[in-house]
């Protein structure tokens, strides 16, 4: 009888959800969220450890179109390599695309995200890139709630500029979260923090 019941719940959760991910990608409203990039730990005598954050934070000033901006920062360590960091500014543009042909799940969005910024890169070993920080990629979210979408992205990552390596790139699976709040909620919500 529990099963039973518990199935019939998300049925009509599942059932809910179509409407959300439009909702959610509506002008005016805001995304703030993370992702994870390149998360490892090496358990035994290696002694490594890696971990990428890339908090982010975006208005959608047209349909399914959010602008806003991005800081990354990785931290590699290894005893034999010495430690490694990454770390930038970006600005970020995020494009949902709103085509069920495409979008398979009605609770889900495919996206393409692209940023510009200021980025770096620190090497254990004594090189080092600094300079215009480029990224691009295509990303999948799906929206576990009404507010709250889990993604996947896969981009490409390059930095042109100055240091022993003037250019530098790689490609980086994230796994993370965003929250979506409709304008007039988030509006409130700062209205309340002074």
């Amino acid at each position: 009888m529990k099963k039973t019941l518990l199935f019939s719940l998300m049925l009509a959760t599942f059932n809910l959800l179509p409407g959300i991910s439009k909702a959610q990608l509506q002008k005016g409203n805001i995304m703030v969220g993370g992702d994870l990039a390149n998360l490892d730990f090496t358990l035994g005598g290696g002694g490594y450890f890696q971990a990428n954050v890339n908090p982010k934070l975006a208005f959608f000033i047209h349909d399914n179109f959010a602008i806003g901006g991005m800081v990354n920062f990785g931290l590699t360590t290894s005893s034999g390599n010495g430690t490694h960091t990454t770390y930038g500014v970006s600005a970020l543009g995020r494009y949902y695309i709103n085509d069920q042909d495409i979008n398979i799940l009605h609770q889900g969005k495919f996206f393409v995200e692209g940023n510009a910024g200021i980025q770096g890169v620190s090497n254990g070993n004594g090189s080092n890139t600094t300079g215009l920080g480029l990224g691009i990629g295509p990303g999948y979210t799906y929206f576990v709630t009404q507010n709250v979408g889990l993604e996947t992205l896969l981009k490409y990552n390059g930095i042109v500029g100055f240091g022993s390596t003037p250019y530098t790139s790689n490609l980086s699976l994230n796994i993370g979260f965003q929250i979506y709040l409709p304008g007039r909620k988030a509006r409130a919500i700062l209205g309340n923090v002074k």
